[in-house]
């Protein structure tokens, strides 16, 4: 079992940054292939980056490509997600996610652990 706490949510100003942090306790999360997702409200959880096991591989979606950055920790069992450049349209409720195995998924169901949210509203 896996348990995920994210934080660093919060509210700020378009242009603004903010940055994510996702720690894992429980067994160890090293070896999982970790994903920042995000819902807004009336629409479907989205997959924002992925991270593999070892940190050495990234994937983001179109949408936040450039201004977001995915980076890990293993040793503090930690993820996190840099944003910069905000927007009003990120505003969602952001989810860390666990899955078995190494590799990154885009999915949601792909991944087996998630955490409860930590909210993120960007203003105009």
């Amino acid at each position: 079992q896996v348990q995920l706490v994210e934080s660093g949510g919060g509210l700020v100003q378009a242009g603004g940054s903010l940055r994510l942090s996702c720690a894992a306790s429980g067994r160890s999360s090293s070896w999982n292939g970790m994903g920042w997702f995000r819902q807004a409200p009336g629409k479907e959880r989205e997959f924002v980056a992925g991270i593999n096991s070892s940190g050495g591989s990234t994937m983001y979606a179109d949408s936040i490509k450039g201004r977001f950055t995915i980076s890990r920790d293993n040793a503090k069992n930690t993820v996190y997600l840099q944003m910069n450049s905000l927007r009003p349209e990120d505003t969602a409720v952001y989810y860390c996610a666990a899955r078995f195995g190494e590799l990154i998924s885009t999915n949601r169901y792909g991944y087996n652990y998630w955490g409860q949210g930590t909210q993120v509203t960007v203003s105009s």
